[in-house]
């Protein structure tokens, strides 16, 4: 069966392309998809995507884990959205230096500001490694000896790249639902600091109002500068003997626009998508969207509502708030997108499809067994529904939870024998004591009314019954005053009888093991279900042979393409891009919508812009992760930083409707008029416009 997959694996994608639909791979990119890319309007040769030394991608990085990113001068500037630096602009401000609300700007390399755990990914080099991944057996191995036998491989393949280049860092990820598997080696520099942010009230203009809605106005951008060794130019722990990177190429800004019918093309990082995931796939993604949403609303009521009664507060919370109501409203964006164009539908006649191809073919008769998988999905719900409640309601949602946990889960002890002890790291700047515990009663009060199978509910549920006559405030309130997790300065000896005595330890211990049920619950049909999506997706692959296909997004580098254009509903035009007068008429409302709310200053800025072009529509493919995409011209200049999509485009990461789905961007031309005219940033707008890239 292997030598079968390989055969019409080697030069094939995996999901069919219906348009500009594909997250495509670059080292590998189709012919017929660079072909279309010409017809659209990309005007440079292939190598200038990914080979030459000027090649595009080498300006584009992963941005921290989480977002993309593009470095646009020769010493390291990097530009990415306002919500992907938010956490760094956040972790800077105070009361009185707020930079979330005035935002900021360092005059000089001396007061750029460094970041702890944020970096830069630069993509070197991504090859197959598929036959050596597969062989000695893997495909009969459980996910956890599949990880192990991935894990080992790219230590060795690591060391082996080192032995040339120290800087260097390999990773192996499956590509197809696991039909193969790509190497990808980075290089990854981890000394990176703040140089621009504009204030909230545009980078995040419009706020949850607007998020994942179009027409946007949105100024979603924020700069920062890698740093390197003195010496080397190379990657190096923070130091304030480090220096500017100076980067092999950097983008070149376009100052020329676009018109509607324009080649646009994103490259970035885009996270996470399931496109070839069965019907009953779909079903079950249907239902863990209705929870996140469901547990979400009821967190984040209590969060804004300590948000708005003190500044302090806000400032701890607006990131968590951002990020928990980003997925909530994408999930119930997701689900209404299922039901409108009935996707479960659609994807149970493509599998009746593939019944009748393997029926006439006689392919994959013995391997994909669509009752079966039925069967696995319908074993495998209860558990599924469980563990989504589980984590939306105590993974890094309060404090004392995640303490709780962690010391169960990763702490690491310090000392030797019975003095040997845990430390909690003081981070009282990221929570408030208050919020945090409301926030945890609130959220054990709503997963008792909602888990109402009886085997998933913790053990400190009884003592909430016994103790404190079922009221889990009451319960809430006595974890954060009598814990030592949450008392400041305090150790924890584990090897002590009076470590489980600990309360908030004792909760931590009983959600361990409640968790550990439910992903054994889980993992019992989870491989089985694996194995049997995976042979779908081959099927596909080998029925659809002739045709270009990508894979799935997994936080590698791809690129899509497209052109600027506008989408319709009915009798309604969206429009391709929006100008700095309909800014204007939203601020004029901010005082009844909190979100349109900006300072004077401000909309005096846009009164003066003109017509200024302010955010635009592509067709370009994007993802969560592709947030600080660049998005280029058919000339690899930049003309934008892709940072949202469209409410119509929300079931795009299981299903892309080329009618519908947009990429929204802010124009690089408004990012340029807010660093000049907010900003004043000189000296940052001479080192982007007066250089070039290498040619």
């Amino acid at each position: 069966m292997k030598k079968l997959l390989l055969a019409f694996l080697v030069s094939l994608a995996m999901t069919t392309a219906h348009a500009d639909e594909g997250m495509w791979t670059l080292y590998n990119l189709p012919n017929a998809i660079y072909n279309q890319m010409q017809m659209e309007g990309y005007q440079l040769p292939y190598d200038k995507l990914y080979q030459a030394d000027d090649a595009i991608m080498k300006a584009v990085v992963n941005f921290s884990g989480y977002c993309s990113g593009v470095v646009v001068s020769p010493e390291g500037l990097v530009f990415t959205n306002h919500h992907c630096g938010f956490e760094s602009i956040r972790s800077h401000s105070t009361v009185e230096h707020d930079y979330m609300l005035d935002g900021f700007y360092a005059k000089s390399y001396d007061e750029e500001l460094p970041n702890e755990n944020m970096f830069v990914s630069f993509m070197v080099e991504q090859k197959d490694v598929t036959e050596q991944v597969l062989a000695n057996g893997f495909e009969r191995k459980t996910k956890i000896q599949q990880q192990i036998v991935l894990d080992s491989l790219e230590r060795v393949w690591q060391d082996d790249v080192r032995k040339n280049d120290s800087t260097l860092r390999v990773e192996i990820k499956p590509f197809y639902e696991g039909n193969r598997y790509f190497a990808t080696t980075y290089r990854d520099f981890r000394d990176l600091r703040l140089v621009f942010a504009i204030p909230k009230s545009m980078g995040k203009f419009g706020g949850e109002t607007d998020n994942w809605m179009w027409p946007r106005q949105t100024c979603d951008f924020s700069v920062f500068r890698i740093y390197a060794a003195p010496n080397t130019n190379g990657p190096a722990k923070y130091s304030k003997d480090n220096v500017p990177y100076h980067p092999q190429h950097w983008a070149r800004v376009s100052d020329e626009g676009y018109k509607e019918g324009s080649f646009s093309m994103t490259m970035g990082y885009p996270g996470s998508t399931s496109r070839y995931l069965s019907s009953f796939g779909i079903q079950e993604r249907y239902v863990q969207n209705a929870i996140r949403a469901q547990v979400r609303g009821v967190k984040q009521e209590v969060m804004k509502r300590h948000m708005d009664a003190s500044e302090a507060v806000r400032i701890k919370y607006d990131s968590k708030y951002a990020q928990s109501s980003n997925y909530w409203k994408n999930s119930l964006g997701m689900n209404k997108c299922i039901d409108s164009i009935n996707l479960i539908g659609q994807k149970q006649q493509f599998e009746e499809q593939i019944r009748r191809w393997q029926d006439s073919t006689g392919m994959f008769k013995d391997q994909l067994d669509f009752p079966r998988l039925k069967h696995l999905y319908a074993k495998r719900l209860k558990t599924s529904k469980a563990i989504m409640y589980f984590n939306e309601t105590f993974r890094r949602t309060d404090e004392l939870s995640v303490r709780a946990q962690y010391v169960h889960n990763g702490a690491q002890p310090v000392g030797h024998g019975k003095r040997q002890h845990i430390n909690i790291k003081d981070n009282s700047e990221t929570w408030d004591f208050d919020t945090d515990r409301e926030i945890l009663g609130t959220l054990l009060t709503n997963y008792r009314e909602k888990m109402t199978d009886k085997d998933y509910l913790p053990d400190f549920y009884k003592t909430i019954d016994n103790r404190f006559g079922g009221d889990c405030k009451k319960y809430a309130d006595y974890l954060y005053t009598r814990s030592k997790l949450m008392k400041k300065g305090k150790r924890l000896y584990p090897n002590k009888k009076s470590f489980l005595k600990d309360p908030g330890v004792q909760f931590g211990l009983e959600l361990t093991e409640i968790i550990a049920n439910m992903r054994n619950e889980y993992m019992d049909v989870s491989d089985s279900i694996s194995t049997q999506e995976r042979y779908l997706c081959a099927a596909k692959l080998r029925m659809e042979e002739d045709m270009p296909h990508y894979s799935d997004a997994n936080f590698t580098m791809r690129l899509s393409y497209g052109q600027v254009k506008e989408y319709r509903l009915r009798n309604w035009h969206s429009g391709y891009r929006t100008t700095a007068p309909s800014m204007v008429e939203k601020m004029k409302r901010g005082d009844s919508i909190e979100d349109y709310k900006v300072q004077p200053e401000m909309i005096d800025l846009m009164q003066q812009a003109g017509n200024m072009p302010l955010c635009f529509l592509t067709t370009n493919d994007i993802t969560g992760g592709n947030s600080g995409s660049p998005m280029f011209d058919g000339q690899n200049r930049l003309i934008g930083l892709a940072f949202d999509g469209n409410w119509d485009s929300l079931s795009s990461d299981i299903f892309f409707d080329s009618q519908l789905a947009r990429c929204i961007g802010v124009d690089i031309r408004y990012v340029l008029f807010m660093m000049d005219k907010w900003g004043h940033a000189d000296r940052l707008l001479e080192e982007i416009r007066n250089t070039n890239p290498k040619n």
